[in-house]
């Protein structure tokens, strides 16, 4: 998969909830359900949480080539 097919998908769900699946190593993982909000050159933006707890997170492209996060768009 390259860079430009995931910003592709990615930029067909802006505005779409998803789950990340992150993994921190050693069989340890954070699981995220966000909305997906902006995409840039080199990373992409989710809002984690709702009403008074929203976090923005980002991540790279990179990241979901090299299976550091996992995206189901299905969540």
């Amino acid at each position: 998969m390259t860079i430009h097919k995931i910003k592709e998908e990615l930029g067909e769900h802006i505005g779409d909830k998803a789950m990340i699946k992150y993994s921190l190593g050693r069989n340890k993982y954070e699981k995220y359900e966000v909305v997906i909000e902006k995409l840039y050159n080199n990373i992409f933006l989710v809002r984690v949480g709702s009403g008074k707890e929203v976090q923005m997170k980002s991540f790279s492209y990179i990241d979901i080539i090299t299976k550091t996060i996992k995206i189901d768009y299905d969540a």
